[in-house]
């Protein structure tokens, strides 16, 4: 047993401790962080547990420590802890840094209404293909949410995730077998588009999208029901 999944999620600390130099406020908000967080996670976890009974996706034991529950590593129950953290302390260091740096509302606008029609598309077409529709029915759902009640959120977001992305796609390249013999994660090519960047599939992007902008536009929330109480 090597537990690399585990250390690729220590790693993944590294980047908020690269930023650390900021002393941004977003750790003074740890109960609300934690809140959105396991909103977020709730629906992620039992769509995970459903894709790993039907071999929608699975795990390779070799790779993990072997505390299992449901048939989850503990390091996927800790992804979804450790990833938002990474991913919304980069997103708030960098707009700490370059606070004016946004899209514009017309731009946001537009590109969030061509990434609905693109999300209805893909899952309206691939119907039979589990991870596909149903990860493109979160997108859609986070997307049309973000219309709705995040656009401020939306505008800076689209940036801050081209930059997430980065380790987010390192961490998932060693997932799914980049520096493996065999992947880490290994996924069920019918069950989704089977069209990969490197070893990752593309849906992933999306999956990252809707689990993080789904707990920052939940974070963001919180944060100003604070300030009004």
């Amino acid at each position: 047993m090597t537990p690399i999944y585990l250390f690729a999620l220590l790693g993944s600390l590294i980047v908020p401790l690269l930023f650390s130099i900021f002393r941004i406020d977003f750790i003074k908000k740890w109960r609300n962080f934690t809140i959105s967080t396991i909103a977020i996670s709730i629906p992620f976890l039992i769509w995970d547990v459903f894709f790993t009974h039907y071999d929608v996706w699975g795990f390779n034991e070799t790779y993990c420590i072997g505390f299992y529950l449901f048939k989850i590593p503990l390091e996927e129950m800790l992804f979804f802890l450790v990833i938002p953290f990474c991913s919304l302390f980069t997103h708030f260091a960098f707009f700490y840094a370059f606070p004016n740096i946004r899209l514009t509302h017309k731009t946001t606008i537009y590109l969030t209404i061509a990434l609905l029609i693109l999300s209805a598309f893909l899952v309206v077409t691939n119907l039979s293909k589990a991870y596909t529709a149903v990860n493109y029915s979160f997108l859609f759902i986070t997307l049309l949410l973000g219309l709705i009640y995040g656009q401020k959120q939306l505008q800076q977001f689209y940036i801050s995730f081209l930059i997430i992305l980065i380790p987010f796609f390192i961490v998932n390249g060693i997932l799914t077998g980049v520096i493996t013999e065999t992947p880490i994660v290994w996924y069920n090519n019918l069950e989704n588009l089977g069209i990969r960047l490197i070893t990752i599939p593309v849906e992933d992007i999306g999956y990252a999208f809707s689990m993080l902008f789904g707990n920052l536009l939940i974070f963001e929330k919180l944060n100003k029901q604070g300030v009004k109480q």
